[in-house]
């Protein structure tokens, strides 16, 4: 059972508990873990361990509602918290359900869903990967043509999911399915969840040119997936998706993320001594880019923009972070020099360079990737002037 830890009176208490927190829970092989990630979260262990301890303190779900299991916190202490998790090379969760199912739950599931999800989400005993990607249906998200027939109380689910995240650690998955081809395609599609142990789903792996497997195929066939699993009504998940996304949106990349591949860049600046003029100013202009980034995301934050509601608030922080993120990445590389030549797969090298010009190089390939999920830099560009 998870005791719940209401905020002191005094900020200087607040953070004098965070740091205490930190100090104890962050062993050396949770901060080493954190600092060798070159993904979207840390080594799998290493992300259900910090879970575990994050649940028990009762600090897991910092933005939730108290009545679910939140914090209480206000959004000054939460972002604190971030930073401070950042700075102390805390491992990123593998967090879908945290940061995105949950949310929606929350928000529009049924009482049902909220007593059989929620509690798991929160432990950490179920990890969520999403089912929205398919080989013809990435951008243009409408065009997905997996198939759920309805029969008595079940769908019948048939088709695949590409570029997966996190499949292959999943339990459950929320997917977006055709059940209607007639009118427009987005009027024809329906939001469900899925347990990943159904019969008839298999899920093989995809390999990235950084040597990663973060993502997957998940193919589908025949499966049976319970009416009491639809989140919304029948063919309008694609308004309860763009919900979902706005959470995910803001959530996926945050200030406390880049500050952790900020912390990288300052840490391949120590091992590779003395760089040169142009690239020490950099350096510095990079620095300036995230401190106002997180001002950002901090006024963002204490004016509500980043309350899930707010579809504009959410593009402008995907857009401007995403492209940092990769900025930060490509000095990152640059410090490596010619280091950044080394394979993504020799981090464990015995000589630290070429460890550290394969992270560089792992890390950069990683975060290319980072302007075209959750809607492209280009779709949201096009959302944040349509509300200019």
């Amino acid at each position: 059972m998870t005791v719940r830890v209401l905020p002191p009176d005094t900020f200087e208490a607040f953070a004098s508990q965070v740091r205490q927190f930190l100090a104890e829970g962050l062993t050396p092989d949770l901060r080493e873990a954190s600092r060798h990630t070159t993904g979207v979260h840390s080594p799998i262990d290493a992300c259900r361990l910090w879970h575990r301890r994050l649940y028990r303190r009762g600090w897991v779900a910092p933005a939730w509602p108290v009545a679910y299991g939140g914090t209480g916190w206000s959004s000054e202490y939460r972002f604190f918290f971030e930073q401070e998790c950042a700075r102390n090379d805390a491992p990123i969760l593998f967090a879908t359900g945290l940061r995105s199912i949950g949310p929606l739950l929350i928000a529009l599931g049924t009482q049902e869903q909220k007593r059989k999800y929620i509690p798991a989400i929160l432990s950490g005993d179920d990890l969520w990967c999403q089912g929205f990607s398919e080989a013809n249906a990435g951008s243009d998200l409408a065009a997905l043509a997996m198939r759920a027939k309805p029969e008595a109380d079940h769908y019948v689910v048939t088709g695949r999911k590409i570029w997966t995240t996190g499949a292959h650690h999943a339990n459950r998955m929320f997917a977006l399915v055709r059940t209607n081809s007639s009118g427009k395609p987005q009027e024809g599609i329906t939001f469900l969840l899925i347990d990943m142990d159904l019969p008839g789903i298999s899920v093989r792996p995809l390999i990235t040119i950084d040597g990663q497997h973060e993502f997957n195929e998940v193919l589908f066939e025949d499966v049976k997936v319970p009416i009491a699993n639809r989140v919304g009504a029948e063919d309008e998940g694609w308004a309860v998706a763009k919900h979902l996304m706005r959470f995910a949106r803001t959530n996926n990349t945050n200030s406390s993320l880049l500050r952790r591949a900020w912390r990288s860049v300052e840490r391949a600046a120590s091992e590779f001594g003395d760089l040169e003029p142009g690239l020490r100013i950099r350096l510095s202009e990079t620095e300036v880019e995230l401190a106002a980034f997180e001002s950002l995301e901090m006024k963002l934050l204490t004016t509500g923009r980043l309350s899930g509601d707010d579809e504009a608030g959410s593009s402008m922080m995907k857009l401007a972070a995403t492209e940092l993120h990769q900025r930060i990445t490509e000095v990152l590389l640059e410090i490596a020099g010619p280091f950044g030549m080394a394979a993504p797969g020799l981090l464990e090298d015995g000589n630290p360079r070429i460890a550290q010009g394969s992270f560089a190089v792992q890390k950069y390939l990683g975060t290319r990737a980072a302007s075209i999920y959750s809607g492209t830099n280009e779709v949201h560009r096009n959302v944040i002037g349509k509300y200019l």
